[in-house]
């Protein structure tokens, strides 16, 4: 009886830790999507113009963002609470890592929220002027860009981590569980990469492909179809 517990235990939290990794990538593209249809690619001037027009569903997004790194919290102890049986440690290690992510995520978003405010308020304009202005929301916007990406490093770290655990256990298909792997890896170099060369950002951005459709994958099979409850040995 216990055993079936524990074995219904784990189903259940690696079916919320699937609905969760879809929920994320709803929240964190929608929020992606609505900040470029409202900035667009123009100059400070016309940038400042639109953001003041479209404001409310600037902080909308900013606000799905934020709601993402909240939510990070429950993926991360989903996951952790699906792999301990396999490796209490590493689970465990995986989810601070997560959390760490989610705590950064959230300061990131209060910076984000800063910046919305610079160019929406009338009184900054008044203060310092368009020059000044525009040199403070530069970097108010490099801040931003540096904490996303130390964000995503802590995510890869996490993920690789827990990715490994469900290689480790064949708790899902391998081939899903190997691409979590190898892409969570890859957002590492990703993220340090736009750190370390941030004029190549544009480029650089590509790596993020793979682990979309890892987390597409993987959040699809424990949402519909959980875990194994006897998985192989672990590591």
């Amino acid at each position: 009886m216990p055993e079936a517990l524990a074995a219904n235990a784990r189903i259940r939290y690696a079916r919320i830790a699937g609905f969760i990794y879809l929920l994320l990538i709803v929240l964190f593209m929608s929020g992606q999507f609505a900040i470029s249809h409202v900035v667009g690619e123009e100059n400070f001037a016309d940038d400042v113009q639109h953001i003041v027009a479209g404001e409310r569903l600037y902080r909308v997004a900013l606000s799905l963002q934020m709601l993402a790194s909240v939510l990070t919290v429950l993926l991360a102890y989903a996951l952790y609470a699906t792999l301990r049986s396999v490796n209490e440690d590493l689970a465990r290690m995986a989810m601070y890592w997560r959390l760490g992510e989610a705590f950064i995520g959230g300061a990131a978003a209060m910076i984000d929220f800063a910046t919305l405010n610079l160019y929406a308020d009338p009184k900054y304009l008044e203060l310092l002027g368009a020059d000044k202005l525009q040199a403070v929301i530069g970097l108010a916007r490099s801040v931003g860009f540096a904490s996303f990406n130390i964000t995503t490093t802590f995510f890869s770290v996490g993920s690789t981590l827990f990715f490994y655990l469900f290689l480790a256990s064949r708790c899902i298909p391998r081939v899903l569980s190997a691409l979590g792997v190898f892409a969570s890896i890859v957002v590492l170099f990703t993220s340090l990469g736009n750190l370390v060369l941030p004029a190549h950002a544009d480029v650089i951005q590509f790596g993020w492909a793979p682990i979309f459709v890892a987390e597409i994958g993987t959040g699809l099979w424990l949402w519909v179809r959980g875990v194994k409850t006897s998985p192989d040995s672990g590591p």
